[in-house]
């Protein structure tokens, strides 16, 4: 009997899932973490509340499944992306991490695509230059706080950081690498050209490793805080969207995923490195060997839900708001929503754009604003989709969706008359953490590759088909217009 455990650290909570070698999900657990915003736009965790969430977790899907930990055979590791962990020469943390959503280092943007030219940049890396990634983070260290850059001796994700306290190893998968804007696309190795005119020593950065590669073992002192057996495989696992295709199975050019957690993603594999001149659309490796991706990110989709719940009705089930929504047409009679809570990244590289409400009368009721929501967040997800089709994508005739909004039937048809595409759900929405668990499948021996684990594990559930995607049309295009009238 053997199990492979799935270790995921997001924005919210860090998720242990266990795998059975009969191909089906176990036990998933979670134990949540503290988001700090100590300014507009920033946005930090302590890597040591992962640690100790992460220890939680994975106890707590050992004591669920009642499964002895000695038939844990190997884990994999995935999380939030462009994260910026900091370490000095003994290992310890110099300061809070600072994460994918925040938006501070918008001028280090600017002074990167100077230093390397934008053209050039996207050419090496797949990518303009973003707030969120890690190199525009690292730069603004340097300028504001040189006290810790003098301090630094490694520059880890946030998964990597779970792998260095489970491994005491420093290592990270092309997948998250792709991520940190220091990453050479093709080549799937460190941009020794980049490092040079950015002034960052190449020995910061750790190792990098494809997906199902071991990177190292549990060592004593984690096996006795987490758990987990000592001396079982961690393997380098991948970037959170890319684990979350693995466990949806999106891995191969002609199946697409979309996600929908606290933000939003729509997912395309490649067989070859692709990208988009301008830098609109995010490039990066695969979590499969010789394999990249195209994506299309949206910072707040189920975060703007969160958001607005949160703010405006926090006393209210979720249920009861989605049931108001339920009974409002389509394009909440003249009431749209702008999802941009944290900036944007695509279709607008705008890490300033701000939401907003705009078309309120009196009319107006709170199940107009709960639909609202949700009907821009379909709405920017329209626009990441329509990116990639730009980029010479054929349009999918459907999508392999989860994350939270695929538990809800109204957000789901709402998305799928929005999108004009059939939305397949699965069977284990859980999809990062199982992804994770599917790329150790190999190291822990439960099955020859990945690609094998994948078709005897991931399953689909159900259809949503677009219903009435015409009610959308004029919604759609009012949503557009308002970005440019907003921000100009």
């Amino acid at each position: 009997m053997g199990f492979v455990l799935g270790l995921d650290v997001s924005t919210t909570a860090c998720k242990a899932l266990l795998l059975h070698e009969s191909e089906r999900v176990l036990a998933v657990s979670a134990s949540p973490h503290p988001l700090h915003t100590p300014q507009p736009l920033w946005s930090e965790q302590d890597p040591e509340d992962w640690w100790a969430a992460s220890c939680l977790a994975i106890r707590g899907v050992l004591d669920q499944s009642g499964v002895d930990p000695g038939d844990v055979k190997a884990v994999g590791l995935t999380g939030q992306m462009h994260g910026l962990v900091l370490l000095d020469e003994r290992g310890d943390v110099l300061r809070p991490a600072m994460l994918w959503n925040d938006q501070r280092a918008s001028a280090e943007c600017a002074e990167i695509r100077e230093a390397v030219g934008l053209e050039r940049l996207v050419a090496i890396t797949g990518n303009d230059a973003f707030a969120g990634f890690s190199a525009p983070k690292l730069l603004w260290v340097r300028r504001h706080e040189p006290e810790v850059l003098a301090r630094v001796r490694r520059v880890l994700l946030p998964k990597d950081y779970l792998r260095f306290r489970l491994t005491g190893r420093i290592a990270t998968d092309l997948a998250g690498a792709g991520g940190t804007l220091f990453l050479d696309l093709t080549a799937r190795n460190w941009s020794a050209e980049l490092l040079r005119l950015l002034d960052v020593p190449g020995d910061w950065l750790p190792p990098v490793h494809e997906g199902p590669e071991v990177t190292g073992v549990v060592k004593a002192d984690a096996s006795r805080e987490s758990g987990l057996p000592a001396g079982i495989p961690v393997v380098a696992g991948a970037g959170d969207q890319a684990a979350q295709a693995v466990g949806v199975g999106a891995v191969d050019p002609q199946t697409f995923a979309l996600t929908i957690g606290t933000s939003g993603v729509v997912f395309a594999p490649s067989a070859t490195p692709r990208t988009d001149p301008t830098g609109s659309v995010h490039a990066f490796p695969h979590a499969l060997p010789g394999m990249w991706h195209l994506m299309g990110v949206m910072l707040s989709a189920g975060g703007s839900l969160a958001w607005y719940r949160d703010t405006l009705a926090a006393d209210v089930p979720f249920a009861q708001l989605l049931e108001e929504a339920a009974g409002i047409p389509a394009g909440c009679e003249g009431l749209s929503f702008l999802p941009y809570l944290s900036g944007e990244r695509t279709p607008h590289a705008n890490p300033d754009a701000t939401g907003a409400f705009v078309g309120l009368t009196r009319r107006h009721r709170r199940g107009h604003l709960t639909r609202a929501v949700l009907e821009g967040v379909a709405f920017g997800l329209r626009d990441n989709l329509d990116l990639l089709a730009k980029v010479g994508l054929d349009r999918p005739s459907q999508l392999r969706a989860s994350g939270g909004a695929m538990k809800s039937p109204l957000w789901s048809q709402i998305l799928a008359d929005v999108l004009e595409t059939d939305l397949v759900r699965m069977t284990d929405l859980e999809g990062g953490a199982l992804g994770a668990a599917l790329l150790a499948g190999p190291a822990g021996g439960l099955w020859p590759d990945v690609k094998s684990g994948v078709e005897q594990s991931v399953s689909t559930d159900s259809t949503v088909s677009p219903d009435s995607p015409g009610d959308y049309a004029e919604p759609l295009a009012r949503f557009r217009a308002l970005y440019p009238a907003l921000h100009a």
